[in-house]
């Protein structure tokens, strides 16, 4: 893929510019953790037992941990690696729980992280063919970006996606198998057929359809988690998708309320002449508040305004 600069309609060349050291990488990304992946920045080389973690981060949607790795070179296995630092956080629980405890200057409880959504993710230039058939399965908590730079300035984040459905359970080499069998009892990856199995076959048909809509928008990413499917453009939330028995509630995030009350950069105010978007509050256990806009999606909505609606949001994004 060749890439140019427009400069007074003339096509400037833009050439790749490789990272020299993976600290590099490492800084970068641990100064934007927010941006680039919508995390809290927790601890940096952060040390448990034997093992060194490169970036520490906290996932204030899922209350969850999750560990970032950076890689320059492809001579490592991401299953093994993965899979070895997943079981160090659920064997040291009080460890992690500490360092987030002081980060956040409270004191936490075992039970206020979801230990079943923790997460690994591997951030490197490259990674060959089998690094990343490896990881092609449809339950694995791992996720693959290759970061490039160019000379202007510019940085490119690309998500590996797997096309799997078969399970990481499939393994044969028995000293992997039993690591990804201890760990596995507790961590859990849920995809959007968990969620169809909630709501019935008419909000299942008429989420396909919104979804063929939603996916037609730039840069849009639908996200299964534990308790919704997320919606997300350029990393940022659009909208919280709740699976019931005979509906689908929606919820549209407004933004977070300063400590003083005031509203955030991009606070949301949605235009709703018919009325079906009702406000509610939230807070998240390090202590930031805001508010969201409630949307009880069910076979009598419609489509077209459910759209309207969300595209709004979008909009006040991209």
């Amino acid at each position: 893929m060749e890439l140019y600069n427009v400069k007074n309609n003339k096509l400037e060349s833009i050439t790749s510019k490789p990272f020299k050291l993976e600290k590099d990488i490492q800084d970068l990304i641990e100064t934007n953790t927010q941006e680039l992946f919508n995390l809290e920045f927790v601890k940096t080389e952060f040390t448990v037992d034997k093992y060194r973690i490169d970036s520490l981060c906290y996932d204030s949607d899922n209350n969850s941990f999750v560990i970032i790795e950076y890689k320059k070179g492809s001579s490592y296995s991401v299953i093994d690696q993965g899979y070895t630092y997943l079981q160090l956080l659920l064997n040291n629980k009080s460890d992690f729980l500490l360092e987030l405890s002081q980060h956040f200057n409270k004191v936490l409880r075992v039970e206020d992280v979801d230990w079943s959504q923790s997460k690994i993710i591997f951030v490197s230039p490259s990674f060959n063919s089998y690094q990343k058939d490896s990881v092609n399965f449809k339950n694995l908590p791992f996720e693959l970006y290759e970061i490039k730079r160019f000379t202007n300035g510019v940085i490119i984040l690309n998500k590996h996606q797997s096309t799997s459905k078969e399970s990481i359970d499939s393994l044969s080499n028995q000293k992997t198998q039993n690591v990804i069998s201890s760990v596995n009892k507790e961590v859990k990856v849920f995809d959007e057929e968990y969620h169809l199995n909630k709501t019935n076959s008419e909000m299942g048909a008429m989420w396909d359809e919104l979804k063929q809509r939603l996916t037609a928008l730039d840069n849009i990413e639908i996200n299964p988690k534990k308790h919704y499917i997320s919606l997300t453009a350029n990393n940022k939330a659009i909208a919280y998708f709740h699976f019931r028995k005979s509906a689908i509630p929606i919820d549209i995030p407004r933004g977070n309320l300063n400590i003083d009350g005031t509203k955030s950069k991009n606070y949301f105010d949605i235009d709703d002449p018919k009325g079906i978007a009702a406000e509610r509050s939230w807070e998240w256990k390090s202590g930031t508040k805001g508010n969201v806009y409630v949307i009880k999606w069910n076979k009598n909505t419609d489509i077209d305004y459910l759209m309207f609606l969300i595209k709004q949001k979008y909009n006040n994004l991209v």
